[in-house]
């Protein structure tokens, strides 16, 4: 049976509306990830859901029955957070046992459980230790494998990797797509700020942002058809440049009067006032014309350099493979590929994208 949220709203004094009027159907067997900002409301959802933040209105359901009479003890939700919580003073078999004690499990059924899940994370070798002898990733599984043991039919999963070095986290991820989508019976709920990891899980994707959920739907979905200005910066990293035009005698015109033909998918819009997205890794340095503008920040990763660019546009990010010799200060033109716009209303609603027009 299905978790599910019906108009689902909290507000408090301090920080006014937290979650508004969310309503959603969780499908065991399957992934969620929620995308967005810090306070987009994401931790509180799921603080909702654990029984962790009372809700002012709406209804929250499982399996039919009403989540708001039962407390929290009762409610099967396994939670794992970014700031990893083990006990210091048992090994790794006991950290992931003892829950399953207080769930009145015997010790032969708890050590059975407890060997399956730390198994599928990948430390059976480090069953004797303790966590202050282990990395911060393995430190990390033992909370998950604690968590899985539990049998859960809610998990809730916020920011879990946030805390852990760049490389670990690519591991990680991979490793837990793998562990997420063994788990046929439970409703997985997978919270993150960053764009990467939400693609990579492959899960089904909820961007959420001021307390409501804004865009749901495949990881090709919401990237290739962002339904707003707000979700193509949610979902890309870096954010999607969004920059005021105008349309018109077939022009698309930007800030400095610099203008390129209207694309072809665009033609059939209306003169006016628009804006346009474009993402770094689609933006080309140009060899003659352009969007001109001023380098104001670089920065080289080894692998890749982005150029942020002061035009009268608006701040525009370039995303080059490897290492380039470029300073801040310098001039610079920018292309804009026609075929990669992103074309939204002066409102932020998307009109058309790169990928519905089949380029």
């Amino acid at each position: 049976m299905s978790l599910i949220l019906k108009n689902v709203s909290v507000t408090s004094e301090k920080d006014g509306v937290i979650l508004d009027d969310i309503s959603f159907e969780f499908k065991p067997g399957r992934i969620y990830i929620l995308i967005g900002r810090t306070t987009s409301g994401k931790t509180s959802l799921m603080r909702a859901i654990a029984g962790l933040l009372p809700i002012d209105s709406g209804q929250i359901t499982m399996n039919g029955e009403d989540f708001d009479e039962k407390p929290i003890w009762e409610r099967d939700v396994a939670v794992v957070y970014q700031q990893f919580i083990n006990y210091p003073n048992k090994t790794v078999l006991e950290n992931v046992e003892f829950p399953l004690f207080r769930k009145g499990m015997s010790k032969t059924e708890a050590r059975e459980a407890a060997l399956v899940s730390i198994s599928k994370v990948g430390l059976s070798d480090y069953l004797d230790r303790k966590p202050a002898q282990l990395s911060g990733g393995q430190q990390q599984r033992v909370a998950l494998a604690r968590s899985l043991s539990r049998k859960s039919h809610i998990m809730l999963l916020d920011e879990p990797l946030m805390n852990l070095d760049y490389k670990l986290r690519e591991q990680l991820r991979v490793e837990f797509k793998e562990i997420f989508n063994s788990q046929k019976d439970a409703v997985t709920i997978y919270a993150t700020t960053e764009p990467p990891e939400a693609l990579i899980l492959g899960a089904e994707i909820l961007v959420m942002h001021e307390g409501r959920i804004i865009q749901y739907g495949s990881p090709t979905e919401v990237y290739e058809k962002p339904q707003s200005t707000t979700v193509a910066r949610v979902i890309t990293d870096p954010p999607m440049s969004i920059l005021p035009v105008s349309i018109s005698n077939g022009e698309i015109r930007f800030g400095d009067g610099y203008a390129q033909p209207i694309p072809a998918k665009m033609k059939n819009f209306k003169e006016g006032r628009y804006q346009v997205g474009i993402r770094a890794n689609d933006i080309e340095i140009a060899k003659s014309g352009g969007e001109k503008g001023t380098i104001s920040l670089v920065e080289v990763s080894g692998s890749e350099t982005l150029v942020y660019v002061d035009t009268p546009s608006g701040e525009i990010v370039l995303q080059m493979e490897g290492i380039h010799d470029v300073k801040v200060g310098e001039s610079i033109s920018i292309e804009l590929p026609g075929n990669r716009l992103f074309l939204f209303e002066t409102t932020g609603a998307l009109c058309v994208s790169p990928d519905s027009a089949g380029e």
